[in-house]
Order: structure tokens, then sequence, then C-alpha cells
């Protein structure tokens, strides 16, 4: 099977509900979703959307497999200025290089994890890689149990 059509692990189909039940009791429901198209990220949102009772939009962004930070980072910027928190579901190591070049914080990020990251900006188009927002949390599913 190619890894694209890997599906959702054990672990991964126990975390996916857990952290959209988190996100709304935290307040952070996305107002959009931006997805890998790899069947395990689709099967995560499926499973996350109504824990979380998500209303918004989700793009589906083939260019989030393989593609590099730099993928997300721009799949980001593209992101409707009317949408106030974007979530993005996908892979590894290239979330990781995310989080480090959005905060300048370098952490292990597991499969199923959430990190929530605040940028002071007024459109989705001036997110810059250069460090300096702030990590305000990571939830880890083995944490939350």
């Amino acid at each position: 099977m190619a890894d694209i059509d890997r599906p959702l692990n054990k672990r991964g189909i126990k975390a996916a509900p857990r952290m959209g039940k988190l996100l709304q009791e935290e307040g952070l429901v996305p107002d959009l979703i931006i997805s890998s198209t790899a069947q395990r990220c689709r099967e995560t949102v499926e499973l996350l959307t109504p824990a979380c009772d998500f209303s918004g939009e989700i793009i589906w962004d083939p260019a989030l497999y393989g593609g590099g930070f730099q993928a997300y980072l721009d799949a980001i910027r593209r992101a409707p200025d009317e949408a106030d928190r974007v979530m993005v579901v996908g892979h590894n190591p290239d979330l990781e290089q995310l989080v480090d070049a959005l905060t300048d914080v370098d952490h292990f990020l597991p499969t199923g994890a959430l990190v929530r990251v605040d940028a002071p900006i007024d459109a989705w188009s001036e997110l810059e890689a250069t460090g300096g927002y702030e990590l305000v949390d990571i939830w880890r599913p083995r944490e939350l149990d």
C-alpha cells in the first residue's frame, strides 16, 4: 500500500475525536481546516469535526503531502481573512518544522498532537516563518488520557 493511502491506526482513531472534544472545551474550534489529502488525514478530519461541532470549510490540499513546511505556510497564507482560526492537519516532520519556524520553539509532535500558535496578524498572507509568534500550548493525546 502506498503511504498516502495508509489508513489511520488505532491510536489515531482514538485520538482524533478526543482532540475534537478538546477543541470545543478550549473554545478553539477552527473556522477553516486545511488538510493533506492522505487517507489518514482525511480520516482524522472526519473523526475530529463532529466531536467539536465544526461547521466551517475544509480545504483538501494535495501539496501538503510531502511538500515540506513551506507548503503548509503557503496554504495558510492563502486562507481567507474571514477565518479567524485556521487548523492544519498534516504530516511530520513538516509540521514540527512549521511550528519551529513560526515560534522558534522546537518540539516533538507525536501523531494526533494539537498545537496552538497565536499570530497577531491582520491577514493570513502576512504570516512569516521568521519566528516570534507565541506557542501557547501543545496537547498530546497520551497526556490527556
